[in-house]
Formats: structure tokens, sequence, C-alpha cells
């Protein structure tokens, strides 16, 4: 320091707790001893206690929870729309939901986002119980970011779905967003990505959910379609990969998201969707309902209850609701609710491919998945649609270890030149593949018809069903009397004097030898012909008989069924 520095006050921060030098001026100041002030210091102030930090805490997390504020919550009403959070009071069970990472914030900067950090960061994940059962879920926040996915938002679905496997217990996704984070680029889409190898590892290890409550678009639809079901809700849900704007730049035509890809058009014509309702509060109903069906994971039976419909309850009803004339049809729905606990029961894609019924119900208190040829809808062929239905129908409920009680009334599979050319032999064998692989116990039962290659297909003892089951009027056979005379009887019948006559004689004859009810008893291809009101029983014995069943596949490590 020199002699000059030292004429002048040398004066530091008094926080920093260091004496204040002071020097005095004249000819001998820099022979004299510097003066030393000791320094000012503040009054200390009291460290907060752990009572103020917990309430910090309370008034950040009440921030968190009321989102974005009242006008985006009033632009998410006016598009007829639930907030997440009332929407996760109407999936859970009151007050079990717990939450995690509300505090989550993205860590992008560039094109504004450095200066909208919202907590969240549009996904709410945690877990509560449904029926008193462990259920993870994450769900969108559309207020915030559109519901937009961003790195940070994927990592949480990512921890929640890790979370869920780990744990055991089902998934439901409330899907409202409008895709992938544009301002943060690839790492938007790098987030689809795991979320897409999770919703595959996840497949048949737990149930996995998807509710369509918004938007859905691009890439973001795989996801529900990776999944075991997909919920929708008509006019405020839509799904497609692109837009009604691409389609109609690319192609010309018009059509409105709705039209494009709305709640009815995939639960009737694409078959993505497998239930559709009205309103939010309905299909969360629903969703509830579903998973009490459903087992927490691939390594439980599903729950079973106590049953109030007494197991030995004959069903007289279906001594008239089919009739004996292979032509005329009936509905197989109402043989079904004779036969299951009180007539309940909840059938998947009932809008799509509707020649065959695919439903989950319960029997004796326990659940069973129900697949029934529908005779009001194209005779109950099966078709291309059809097959592909029942087929994931059968692998669901082999993955998630529910019973298959399958109801036979099949006149074949529909002709035509756009069914071959569609590649029914291909969808077809999806059926037979799932039959085939299937572990689960099976029963069926053929009430009527069962022609040709379509009544193998239907799960029958020649497949592997544990139990065939006939009821006196049924028809084994490979096809209808009237083709097979006709194929067999073609020349005698073009020879006779009277064709038509001849004709009507040989149907008769050859029905009474090879097409009458105890012809596939008799050779052991069914295992008993058995009084239609006692169907329910005889299933609810060959259930409970079936209970312990142990079948273990050839060592592989997966088949290639056909696709």
């Amino acid at each position: 320091m020199t002699l000059s520095e030292l004429r002048e006050p040398v004066l530091r921060d008094p926080d920093l707790r260091e004496p204040i030098v002071i020097t005095t001026a004249g000819p001998s100041a820099d022979l004299a001893p510097p003066l030393l002030v000791p320094p000012h210091v503040p009054d200390p102030q009291p460290d907060p206690d752990l009572r103020v930090l917990t309430d910090r805490l309370h008034a950040r997390r009440a921030q968190a929870l009321a989102g974005p504020g009242e006008k985006a919550t009033e632009a998410q009403r006016r598009r007829g729309k639930l907030t997440v959070r009332e929407r996760l009071d109407l999936l859970f069970d009151d007050g079990t939901y717990t939450e995690v990472e509300t505090m989550r914030r993205h860590r992008a900067t560039g094109f504004g986002l450095e200066a909208k950090k919202p907590y969240t960061d549009g996904v709410v994940t945690g877990w509560g119980t449904v029926h008193g059962r462990t259920v993870f879920v994450y769900a969108h926040d559309f207020r915030i970011f559109g519901g937009a996915l961003g790195e940070a938002h994927a990592e949480k679905i990512h921890k929640i779905m890790d979370m869920a496997v780990q744990a055991g217990a089902p998934l439901v996704s409330l899907n409202d967003g409008a895709g992938a984070r544009i301002q943060e680029g690839v790492s938007a889409l790098a987030g689809y990505g795991g979320i897409f190898e999770r919703n595959t590892k996840a497949s048949g290890v737990i149930p996995q959910i998807s509710v369509m409550l918004g938007p859905c678009a691009g890439g973001a639809a795989y996801s529900p379609a990776l999944t075991d079901f997909v919920f929708m809700v008509r006019d405020t849900s839509q799904m497609f990969i692109t837009g009604p704007d691409v389609v109609r730049a690319v192609t010309g035509e018009e059509i409105s998201h709705n039209g494009l890809g709305g709640a009815d058009v995939h639960a009737e014509v694409s078959g993505v969707a497998h239930f559709a309702y009205d309103d939010e509060q309905s299909c969360l109903e629903e969703v509830r309902y579903l998973l009490s069906l459903l087992p927490a994971n691939n390594r439980e039976r599903p729950p079973a209850v106590a049953a109030t419909d007494p197991a030995e309850r004959r069903c007289e009803a279906l001594l008239d609701l089919v009739p004996l004339d292979g032509n005329r049809p009936y509905d197989m729905r109402k043989v079904i609710e004779e036969i299951v606990d009180d007539g309940e029961h909840m059938e998947v894609h009932e809008g799509w491919a509707t020649s065959v019924i695919c439903t989950l119900a319960r029997i004796d208190g326990r659940t069973v998945g129900l697949i029934g040829n529908q005779p009001l809808s194209l005779a109950g062929v099966l078709d291309i649609h059809s097959s592909e239905k029942a087929a994931r129908f059968v692998q669901l409920c082999d993955a998630f270890n529910i019973p298959i009680v399958t109801l036979v009334d099949v006149p074949g599979f529909l002709p035509g030149v756009d069914q071959e050319h569609g590649g029914i032999i291909r969808h077809g064998a999806k059926l037979l593949y799932a039959y085939c692989n299937a572990t689960v116990p099976r029963i069926s039962v053929v009430l009527r018809k069962a022609y040709g290659g379509a009544y193998i297909v239907m799960d029958s003892r020649s497949i592997g069903t544990d139990l065939s089951l006939a009821w006196p009027a049924n028809e084994i056979a490979v096809m209808g009397a009237e083709g097979a005379a006709n194929v067999i009887f073609r020349r005698r019948i073009a020879a006779s004097r009277n064709p038509e006559v001849t004709r009507e004689r040989l149907v008769k004859e050859y029905k009474s030898e090879l097409m009458h009810p105890y012809y596939a008893a008799e050779r052991g291809l069914v295992d008993d012909v058995i009084d239609p009101a006692d169907t329910r029983l005889m299933l609810v014995r060959g259930l409970a008989m079936l209970r312990a069943k142990q079948q273990v596949l050839p060592s592989r490590k997966h088949g290639n069924p056909p696709v």
C-alpha cells in the first residue's frame, strides 16, 4: 500500500465482518499506526424454524395444485372438459391419490420457455386406489402448454410407468395433450420413444388403459394403440396421425376433426377405440368398473367377489331364445346375459366388427372373457375384422389369467373377393393362433351351427379347448347340408327327373347321417350334449375344475404370429 493510499479511508462492506482502517492526514500520518474501528454488525435475524419452512412448502404446493389460473381453467371448461384434478377425483377412491413430482419444472431455454416454468410441467403423475386396489396414473393438464410433451414432462411419465411395472399395478393414462412440445425439438420426440418402449415392455405384464379426453395427434397416438384398452369421449377427444389440415393439403379431402378421428369413428370404423362415451364422468366410471374385473398384473388372478347369483340357477329362457332354424337370427347378447352373474357384462369393441361379441363378465363371482358369434350381424360369420377383434381379446384374456368361454354359432368365414384380397386367411389365422397359444382355462359351447374351418377356429376340441359342450340343436359339419348335398350328389341331382325333390331328399339324408346333434359326441369331439338351461351350471362346474390348470408352452423367445 502506498503512502497516498494510506491517507484515504479504506471502507469495506460491514457484512464481511472485517475492521475498517482509518488513517489521519498530515506529514507524520505515514508513520502513525492505523486506527482500528470495530465494524458495524447488524442485528441478527432468527433463522426460520421448521414450522415456517413447512408453511412455505404448503404455500408452494397450493400454487402447484391450483394450476395456471382461472383464465386457463375457464378455457378448459368452455371446451366441455374437466380439469386434470377433477378427473383424478373421479378415477380414484376418495382421499387415496398420492402425487409425485408435483414441483417438477422444465429446464429448457429459448423461444420464451425460460420465462415460463409452471409446476408439474403439464402432466400430473401418481397413484391411488380404485375399489381398494393400487392403480398408477399419468394425466395431461391441457391448461399448461396445451399438455404438450417436453423433456421433463416425458421423464415424469417414464418414472411413473417404471413404478407401475415394479409395483405390479395397472397404469391408466388420461390423455389430453397437443403432442410434442415443438420448442424443445428432438428432446420431445425422444421422450415419446421412451414411452413407447415402456408400453411395449409392460404389455401383458400389467393392464394398461388409455383414456382419451382431448386431442391426440401425430406420434403421440401410438402410445394408446400399444395399450390394452382405449376409452374415448364423444365430441371432445380425437386421435389421428395427420390432422384435417394435412389431409386437405395432401389429398384435397375436407373433413372435420371428429369426422377424421372422433370417438365414434374409432369405436365403429377403425377399431382403435374399445369404448366410447358421451361424457367424462360416465367414461371414468366405466374405467373403474373395468379395473374391478382385471388382475393387478400377469402373476395374479382377477379379483373374485361374493356371487349373489346362484351358481345352480337354471336358464330356462335359453330354451326359447335360440330358434332351431339355423337361418333365423337371434341376439347372442341375450344368451350371455342369461349365463353370467346378474346379467352384467362389459362388451369390448361393441360397435366394431359386430359379427362377433367379446365381453368381460363374472360367472360365480369370478371374471371370465366370453366370445360369441352374433347371428344378428352377417349371420355371425367370421370376417377380417371380427377375426382380428376376437384374436386380440383372446390374447388379452390369456395374458391376464382370465378364463375364456366361447359360444359358437358360426356358419363359416365370409366369402368374397374383398375378403380374400384383404387377407382373410392371414387374419383368420390370428384367431387360430391366439386360441392355440392360450394356456388359460377354455370352455366352448356349440349352440347351433358350427361349420367348416370357422368351427375349428372357434376353439374346437381339436385346437385344445379344455371342455367342449353342445346343445341338442348343434350342427357340427364341414358345411351346411344344402351346400354339402349340392357337392356330393351333384350328378345324381342333375340326372334326376325332378332335381328339386331329389335335392331335398338328399339334404335330409345327409343331415340324418352326418349332421345329427350326437355325431360329434359319438366321436369324442364334444364332451357332452347338455340341456341349454343347465349351461350356467355346467360353466360354473367346468371353470371350478379348471381353476388349477397348469400348461407350459415350449421354451422359446416368442412365437411369430400372423400380423
